[in-house]
């Protein structure tokens, strides 16, 4: 008897779904509020880029005498070193006002859009900086914003109900 297979997925294409909020301030990274969600500023119509967002986890060796083979166990895990690039405006009116440098607060990643009981992922962050990037070639003008990532991010954490649904 063959094993059971996977679910298939129901595919989808990150652009127009994906929703990427800044949001000052959440009591519960496990547990956002739709009122904290909405004191957030989504930045999705900025972003030309995205870079990072994903933990990952060390491997540690535990090699023993009575074997050759060198098993592993899962190790410390960190997030990724992270970046959003934004469009930037000619008179500065971009990214910069929101976000500068040393700012705190969250980043919410909505992977399949701000509907109630999907998964979302939390990151406690710090702006590091915000890196002007100079062309000459065919492209807009941009801001790299780099972000600490302070603790561990709350991830899969469900979307809330619009307050009164």
């Amino acid at each position: 008897m063959a094993a059971p297979a996977i679910e298939p997925t129901n595919r989808y294409f990150n652009p127009a779904v994906t929703k990427i909020y800044f949001v000052p301030t959440i009591a519960d990274q496990d547990a956002p509020t739709r009122a904290e969600l909405d004191a957030g500023t989504d930045l999705s119509n900025e972003i030309a880029d995205i870079s990072g967002w994903q933990v990952t986890s060390g491997q540690i060796q535990t090699p023993d005498l009575g074997r050759r083979f060198t098993s592993s166990i899962p190790g410390r895990t960190t997030a990724e070193d992270s970046s959003i690039t934004f469009y930037a405006d000619r008179t500065g009116e971009d990214i910069r006002a929101l976000l500068p440098r040393d700012t705190a607060g969250f980043i919410v990643i909505m992977d399949g859009g701000d509907v109630a009981t999907q998964p979302m992922d939390v990151y406690p962050v710090r702006v590091a900086s915000n890196g002007k990037m100079r062309s000459v070639g065919d492209e807009a003008a941009r801001i790299q914003v780099q972000f600490s990532i302070t603790s561990e991010p709350a991830e899969d954490v469900a979307i809330p109900a619009e307050d009164g649904a």
